[in-house]
Protein backbone atom coordinates (compact mmCIF):
# COMPACT_ATOMS: atom_id res chain seq x y z
CA UNK A 1 0.00 0.00 0.00
CA UNK A 2 1.13 3.55 -0.72
CA UNK A 3 1.06 6.16 2.00
CA UNK A 4 -1.57 8.87 2.37
CA UNK A 5 -0.27 12.38 1.79
CA UNK A 6 0.33 14.86 4.61
CA UNK A 7 0.47 17.83 2.22
CA UNK A 8 -1.74 18.87 -0.70
CA UNK A 9 -3.05 17.67 -2.98
CA UNK A 10 -4.49 14.88 -0.86
CA UNK A 11 -5.32 11.35 -2.02
CA UNK A 12 -8.99 12.30 -1.58
CA UNK A 13 -9.44 15.85 -2.82
CA UNK A 14 -12.08 17.99 -4.48
CA UNK A 15 -12.09 20.83 -6.96
CA UNK A 16 -13.67 23.52 -4.80
CA UNK A 17 -17.23 24.69 -5.44
CA UNK A 18 -20.14 23.15 -3.56
CA UNK A 19 -23.90 23.32 -4.05
CA UNK A 20 -25.27 26.49 -2.48
CA UNK A 21 -27.44 25.77 0.56
CA UNK A 22 -31.09 26.83 0.79
CA UNK A 23 -30.44 29.60 3.40
CA UNK A 24 -27.65 31.01 1.22
CA UNK A 25 -29.78 30.98 -1.95
CA UNK A 26 -32.60 32.68 -0.08
CA UNK A 27 -30.30 35.38 1.31
CA UNK A 28 -28.70 36.07 -2.07
CA UNK A 29 -32.14 36.37 -3.72
CA UNK A 30 -33.29 38.82 -1.05
CA UNK A 31 -30.07 40.82 -1.40
CA UNK A 32 -30.51 41.01 -5.18
CA UNK A 33 -34.09 42.24 -4.65
CA UNK A 34 -32.91 44.94 -2.24
CA UNK A 35 -34.58 43.26 0.75
CA UNK A 36 -31.38 42.37 2.61
CA UNK A 37 -28.39 44.55 3.51
CA UNK A 38 -24.85 43.58 2.51
CA UNK A 39 -23.88 43.07 6.15
CA UNK A 40 -26.83 40.70 6.67
CA UNK A 41 -25.89 38.71 3.55
CA UNK A 42 -22.31 38.44 4.83
CA UNK A 43 -23.60 37.03 8.14
CA UNK A 44 -25.52 34.30 6.29
CA UNK A 45 -22.48 33.56 4.10
CA UNK A 46 -20.25 33.30 7.18
CA UNK A 47 -22.62 30.88 8.92
CA UNK A 48 -23.19 28.69 5.86
CA UNK A 49 -19.46 28.54 5.05
CA UNK A 50 -18.72 27.49 8.62
CA UNK A 51 -21.33 24.73 8.26
CA UNK A 52 -19.90 23.35 5.00
CA UNK A 53 -16.35 23.48 6.34
CA UNK A 54 -17.52 21.23 9.21
CA UNK A 55 -19.27 18.96 6.71
CA UNK A 56 -16.10 18.54 4.61
CA UNK A 57 -14.22 17.59 7.77
CA UNK A 58 -16.98 15.16 8.79
CA UNK A 59 -16.83 13.22 5.49
CA UNK A 60 -13.10 12.71 6.08
CA UNK A 61 -11.49 15.24 3.74
CA UNK A 62 -8.12 16.69 4.73
CA UNK A 63 -8.91 19.97 3.00
CA UNK A 64 -11.79 22.40 3.06
CA UNK A 65 -12.87 25.19 0.71
CA UNK A 66 -15.52 27.84 1.30
CA UNK A 67 -17.52 26.21 -1.49
CA UNK A 68 -17.19 29.52 -3.40
CA UNK A 69 -20.28 30.53 -1.39
CA UNK A 70 -19.55 34.27 -1.72
CA UNK A 71 -19.39 34.08 -5.52
CA UNK A 72 -21.88 34.12 -8.36
CA UNK A 73 -19.35 32.86 -10.94
CA UNK A 74 -16.25 30.72 -10.39
CA UNK A 75 -14.18 33.20 -12.45
CA UNK A 76 -15.73 36.62 -12.94
CA UNK A 77 -15.95 37.47 -9.22
CA UNK A 78 -12.15 37.25 -9.08
CA UNK A 79 -11.41 38.92 -12.41
CA UNK A 80 -13.58 41.97 -11.75
CA UNK A 81 -11.48 42.63 -8.63
CA UNK A 82 -8.31 43.03 -10.68
CA UNK A 83 -7.14 46.47 -11.74
CA UNK A 84 -7.99 47.24 -15.36
CA UNK A 85 -10.80 44.64 -15.62
CA UNK A 86 -14.51 45.48 -15.60
CA UNK A 87 -17.68 43.39 -15.61
CA UNK A 88 -20.33 44.26 -18.18
CA UNK A 89 -23.62 42.99 -19.58
CA UNK A 90 -23.24 41.07 -22.83
CA UNK A 91 -26.93 41.03 -23.71
CA UNK A 92 -26.78 37.26 -24.23
CA UNK A 93 -25.36 34.48 -22.09
CA UNK A 94 -23.21 31.55 -23.13
CA UNK A 95 -25.32 28.55 -24.20
CA UNK A 96 -24.23 25.21 -22.71
CA UNK A 97 -26.11 22.33 -24.35
CA UNK A 98 -29.21 24.47 -24.64
CA UNK A 99 -28.93 26.06 -21.17
CA UNK A 100 -28.04 29.77 -21.11
CA UNK A 101 -25.90 31.47 -18.46
CA UNK A 102 -26.37 35.00 -17.15
CA UNK A 103 -25.51 37.62 -19.77
CA UNK A 104 -22.30 38.80 -18.09
CA UNK A 105 -18.62 38.83 -18.94
CA UNK A 106 -15.44 40.80 -18.30
CA UNK A 107 -13.26 43.01 -20.50
CA UNK A 108 -9.89 44.69 -20.10
CA UNK A 109 -10.21 48.49 -20.10
CA UNK A 110 -6.97 49.45 -18.32
CA UNK A 111 -3.57 48.11 -17.32
CA UNK A 112 -4.14 44.74 -15.59
CA UNK A 113 -2.84 44.72 -12.01
CA UNK A 114 -3.41 43.17 -8.59
CA UNK A 115 -3.93 45.84 -5.94
CA UNK A 116 -5.56 43.92 -3.10
CA UNK A 117 -8.71 41.84 -3.45
CA UNK A 118 -11.80 40.80 -1.41
CA UNK A 119 -10.84 37.13 -1.98
CA UNK A 120 -7.88 37.60 0.39
CA UNK A 121 -10.31 38.29 3.25
CA UNK A 122 -12.50 35.42 2.06
CA UNK A 123 -9.50 33.13 2.47
CA UNK A 124 -8.68 34.52 5.92
CA UNK A 125 -12.21 33.70 7.08
CA UNK A 126 -11.95 30.15 5.70
CA UNK A 127 -8.59 29.65 7.41
CA UNK A 128 -10.02 30.83 10.73
CA UNK A 129 -12.77 28.17 10.58
CA UNK A 130 -10.97 25.12 9.14
CA UNK A 131 -9.25 22.48 11.27
CA UNK A 132 -7.99 20.84 8.05
CA UNK A 133 -5.96 22.49 5.25
CA UNK A 134 -7.83 25.52 3.86
CA UNK A 135 -7.81 25.48 0.05
CA UNK A 136 -8.36 28.61 -2.04
CA UNK A 137 -9.53 28.52 -5.65
CA UNK A 138 -9.15 31.33 -8.18
CA UNK A 139 -9.47 31.32 -11.99
CA UNK A 140 -6.26 30.78 -13.97
CA UNK A 141 -4.51 33.61 -15.84
CA UNK A 142 -5.05 31.92 -19.23
CA UNK A 143 -8.83 31.89 -18.75
CA UNK A 144 -8.93 35.69 -18.47
CA UNK A 145 -7.80 35.66 -22.10
CA UNK A 146 -9.16 32.60 -23.91
CA UNK A 147 -12.95 32.81 -24.07
CA UNK A 148 -13.02 36.62 -24.11
CA UNK A 149 -10.12 36.85 -26.58
CA UNK A 150 -8.38 39.74 -28.31
CA UNK A 151 -11.75 41.42 -28.96
CA UNK A 152 -12.24 42.00 -25.21
CA UNK A 153 -8.86 43.66 -24.61
CA UNK A 154 -8.53 47.40 -25.20
CA UNK A 155 -6.29 48.05 -28.20
CA UNK A 156 -5.55 51.52 -26.82
CA UNK A 157 -4.14 50.03 -23.61
CA UNK A 158 -2.64 46.91 -25.22
CA UNK A 159 -1.86 47.39 -28.91
CA UNK A 160 0.62 44.53 -28.38
CA UNK A 161 -0.73 41.44 -26.61
CA UNK A 162 2.71 40.46 -25.29
CA UNK A 163 2.49 43.41 -22.88
CA UNK A 164 -0.96 42.20 -21.80
CA UNK A 165 0.30 38.66 -21.10
CA UNK A 166 3.23 40.11 -19.10
CA UNK A 167 0.95 42.31 -17.00
CA UNK A 168 -1.46 39.43 -16.27
CA UNK A 169 1.48 37.26 -15.19
CA UNK A 170 2.81 39.96 -12.86
CA UNK A 171 -0.67 40.58 -11.41
CA UNK A 172 -0.96 36.86 -10.65
CA UNK A 173 2.50 36.79 -9.12
CA UNK A 174 1.33 39.54 -6.72
CA UNK A 175 -1.89 37.61 -6.04
CA UNK A 176 -0.02 34.40 -5.21
CA UNK A 177 2.20 36.32 -2.77
CA UNK A 178 -0.82 38.04 -1.19
CA UNK A 179 -2.57 34.72 -0.58
CA UNK A 180 0.65 33.27 0.81
CA UNK A 181 1.06 36.21 3.18
CA UNK A 182 -2.53 35.64 4.34
CA UNK A 183 -1.55 32.07 5.29
CA UNK A 184 -2.59 30.19 2.15
CA UNK A 185 -0.48 27.11 1.43
CA UNK A 186 -2.88 25.44 -1.04
CA UNK A 187 -3.97 27.50 -4.04
CA UNK A 188 -5.74 26.19 -7.13
CA UNK A 189 -5.91 27.92 -10.52
CA UNK A 190 -9.17 26.93 -12.26
CA UNK A 191 -8.76 26.81 -16.01
CA UNK A 192 -10.91 26.23 -19.08
CA UNK A 193 -8.46 27.52 -21.71
CA UNK A 194 -6.09 24.56 -21.95
CA UNK A 195 -8.72 21.83 -22.28
CA UNK A 196 -10.96 23.87 -24.58
CA UNK A 197 -7.99 24.28 -26.94
CA UNK A 198 -8.25 20.49 -27.38
CA UNK A 199 -11.61 20.91 -29.13
CA UNK A 200 -11.36 21.84 -32.86
CA UNK A 201 -14.64 23.78 -32.60
CA UNK A 202 -13.24 25.89 -29.75
CA UNK A 203 -10.04 26.55 -31.71
CA UNK A 204 -12.17 27.83 -34.57
CA UNK A 205 -14.08 30.08 -32.16
CA UNK A 206 -10.74 31.38 -30.88
CA UNK A 207 -9.79 32.41 -34.43
CA UNK A 208 -13.07 34.33 -34.81
CA UNK A 209 -12.18 36.24 -31.61
CA UNK A 210 -8.96 37.41 -33.24
CA UNK A 211 -6.48 34.93 -31.76
CA UNK A 212 -4.18 32.20 -33.07
CA UNK A 213 -5.06 29.06 -31.07
CA UNK A 214 -2.02 27.15 -32.36
CA UNK A 215 0.27 29.67 -30.62
CA UNK A 216 -1.69 29.86 -27.35
CA UNK A 217 -0.33 26.78 -25.50
CA UNK A 218 3.22 28.19 -25.66
CA UNK A 219 1.96 31.66 -24.68
CA UNK A 220 -0.09 30.32 -21.75
CA UNK A 221 2.86 28.20 -20.57
CA UNK A 222 5.15 31.23 -20.59
CA UNK A 223 2.58 33.45 -18.83
CA UNK A 224 1.78 30.87 -16.13
CA UNK A 225 5.45 30.17 -15.44
CA UNK A 226 6.10 33.91 -15.12
CA UNK A 227 3.21 34.13 -12.63
CA UNK A 228 4.72 31.24 -10.62
CA UNK A 229 8.21 32.78 -10.40
CA UNK A 230 9.24 33.22 -6.79
CA UNK A 231 6.44 30.99 -5.47
CA UNK A 232 7.40 29.91 -1.92
CA UNK A 233 8.50 26.28 -1.73
CA UNK A 234 6.00 25.44 1.02
CA UNK A 235 3.01 26.54 -1.07
CA UNK A 236 1.23 24.07 -3.38
CA UNK A 237 -0.18 25.63 -6.54
CA UNK A 238 -2.39 23.30 -8.57
CA UNK A 239 -4.35 23.78 -11.79
CA UNK A 240 -7.77 22.33 -12.49
CA UNK A 241 -8.57 21.80 -16.17
CA UNK A 242 -12.22 21.95 -17.23
CA UNK A 243 -14.29 21.66 -20.42
CA UNK A 244 -17.22 23.66 -19.06
CA UNK A 245 -19.50 23.05 -16.09
CA UNK A 246 -22.85 24.85 -15.83
CA UNK A 247 -26.09 23.23 -14.62
CA UNK A 248 -24.55 19.80 -15.41
CA UNK A 249 -23.79 20.76 -19.03
CA UNK A 250 -20.46 21.27 -20.83
CA UNK A 251 -18.93 23.16 -23.75
CA UNK A 252 -15.92 21.28 -25.13
CA UNK A 253 -14.83 17.74 -25.98
CA UNK A 254 -11.47 16.24 -26.89
CA UNK A 255 -8.49 14.54 -25.25
CA UNK A 256 -5.48 16.43 -23.86
CA UNK A 257 -3.11 15.54 -26.71
CA UNK A 258 -3.10 19.02 -28.30
CA UNK A 259 -1.76 20.66 -25.11
CA UNK A 260 -0.28 17.79 -23.04
CA UNK A 261 3.41 18.30 -23.75
CA UNK A 262 3.37 21.99 -22.78
CA UNK A 263 0.73 21.79 -20.03
CA UNK A 264 2.05 18.70 -18.24
CA UNK A 265 5.71 18.87 -19.17
CA UNK A 266 6.31 22.61 -19.39
CA UNK A 267 4.25 24.45 -16.77
CA UNK A 268 5.88 24.71 -13.34
CA UNK A 269 2.85 23.69 -11.30
CA UNK A 270 2.92 21.33 -8.31
CA UNK A 271 -0.25 19.45 -9.23
CA UNK A 272 -2.94 19.02 -11.88
CA UNK A 273 -6.62 18.19 -11.57
CA UNK A 274 -7.67 16.60 -14.87
CA UNK A 275 -11.20 15.67 -15.95
CA UNK A 276 -11.56 11.99 -16.74
CA UNK A 277 -15.18 11.21 -15.90
CA UNK A 278 -16.37 10.59 -19.49
CA UNK A 279 -15.05 9.74 -22.95
CA UNK A 280 -15.18 13.48 -23.73
CA UNK A 281 -11.80 13.79 -22.00
CA UNK A 282 -10.15 11.16 -24.19
CA UNK A 283 -7.81 8.44 -22.98
CA UNK A 284 -4.86 8.44 -20.59
CA UNK A 285 -2.24 8.40 -23.40
CA UNK A 286 -1.40 12.14 -23.09
CA UNK A 287 -0.25 11.41 -19.52
CA UNK A 288 2.98 10.07 -21.02
CA UNK A 289 4.15 13.70 -20.86
CA UNK A 290 3.59 13.84 -17.08
CA UNK A 291 7.02 14.17 -15.40
CA UNK A 292 8.21 11.47 -13.02
CA UNK A 293 9.01 12.71 -9.54
CA UNK A 294 7.37 15.13 -7.16
CA UNK A 295 4.39 16.45 -9.14
CA UNK A 296 0.92 15.07 -8.37
CA UNK A 297 -1.90 14.25 -10.75
CA UNK A 298 -5.44 14.28 -9.36
CA UNK A 299 -7.71 12.09 -11.48
CA UNK A 300 -11.22 13.52 -11.87
CA UNK A 301 -12.92 10.13 -12.25
CA UNK A 302 -16.08 10.87 -10.25
CA UNK A 303 -18.58 13.10 -12.05
CA UNK A 304 -20.03 16.18 -10.37
CA UNK A 305 -22.66 16.52 -13.10
CA UNK A 306 -24.92 13.71 -11.87
CA UNK A 307 -26.01 12.35 -8.51
CA UNK A 308 -25.62 8.74 -9.61
CA UNK A 309 -22.90 7.14 -7.48
CA UNK A 310 -20.17 5.41 -9.45
CA UNK A 311 -19.19 1.81 -8.71
CA UNK A 312 -16.00 1.66 -6.67
CA UNK A 313 -14.57 -1.17 -8.76
CA UNK A 314 -14.98 0.90 -11.92
CA UNK A 315 -13.02 3.79 -10.39
CA UNK A 316 -10.30 1.43 -9.14
CA UNK A 317 -9.96 -0.05 -12.60
CA UNK A 318 -9.55 3.42 -14.12
CA UNK A 319 -6.89 4.33 -11.55
CA UNK A 320 -5.10 1.12 -12.46
CA UNK A 321 -5.27 2.05 -16.17
CA UNK A 322 -3.73 5.46 -15.42
CA UNK A 323 -0.75 3.81 -13.69
CA UNK A 324 0.43 2.67 -17.13
CA UNK A 325 1.58 6.29 -17.55
CA UNK A 326 1.87 7.76 -14.03
CA UNK A 327 3.10 6.02 -10.86
CA UNK A 328 0.39 5.29 -8.29
CA UNK A 329 2.30 7.36 -5.71
CA UNK A 330 1.87 10.44 -7.95
CA UNK A 331 -1.90 9.96 -8.28
CA UNK A 332 -4.83 11.24 -6.24
CA UNK A 333 -8.62 11.17 -6.73
CA UNK A 334 -11.34 13.83 -6.96
CA UNK A 335 -14.57 14.74 -8.74
CA UNK A 336 -13.96 15.93 -12.32
CA UNK A 337 -15.12 19.47 -11.48
CA UNK A 338 -16.84 21.52 -8.81
CA UNK A 339 -20.47 20.88 -7.94
CA UNK A 340 -21.48 24.50 -8.56
CA UNK A 341 -19.17 26.41 -10.89
CA UNK A 342 -21.85 29.09 -10.83
CA UNK A 343 -24.27 29.78 -8.01
CA UNK A 344 -27.03 27.93 -9.91
CA UNK A 345 -25.25 24.63 -9.24
CA UNK A 346 -25.29 21.30 -11.02
CA UNK A 347 -28.39 19.08 -11.19
CA UNK A 348 -27.99 16.86 -8.14
CA UNK A 349 -28.98 16.94 -4.48
CA UNK A 350 -26.74 18.04 -1.60
CA UNK A 351 -26.95 14.53 -0.11
CA UNK A 352 -25.69 13.11 -3.43
CA UNK A 353 -22.81 15.59 -3.46
CA UNK A 354 -21.70 14.53 0.03
CA UNK A 355 -22.12 10.85 -0.84
CA UNK A 356 -19.69 11.32 -3.73
CA UNK A 357 -17.11 13.07 -1.56
CA UNK A 358 -17.50 10.40 1.15
CA UNK A 359 -16.97 7.67 -1.45
CA UNK A 360 -13.80 9.40 -2.71
CA UNK A 361 -12.42 9.39 0.85
CA UNK A 362 -13.25 5.67 1.17
CA UNK A 363 -11.68 4.87 -2.19
CA UNK A 364 -8.51 6.77 -1.28
CA UNK A 365 -8.21 4.69 1.89
CA UNK A 366 -8.75 1.47 -0.07
CA UNK A 367 -6.31 2.31 -2.90
CA UNK A 368 -3.51 4.10 -1.02
CA UNK A 369 -4.04 2.90 2.57
CA UNK A 370 -5.21 4.87 5.58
Amino acid sequence: MMAQRSKPPFRADHVGSLLRTAPLKDARAKFAAGKLAAAQLAEVEDREIENIVRKQEEVGLKLATDGEFRRSWWQFDFYKGLGGVEMYSTGKGIVFAGVETKAESVRVVGKVDFVGHPHIDHFRFLKSKAKVTPKMTIPAPSTLHFRQGRQSISKDIYPDLDAYFDDVAIAYRKAIRAFYDAGCRYLQLDDTAWSMLCDPKEREQSRTRGDNPDALPAKYMEMTNKALEGKPADMTVAMHSCRGNFRSTFIASGGYEFVAEKLLGGVNLDAYFLEYDTDRAGGFEPLRFFPKGSKQLVLGLVTSKSGVLEKKDDIKRRIDEATKYVALDQLCLSPQCGFASTEEGNVLAEEEQWAKLRMIVELADEVWGR
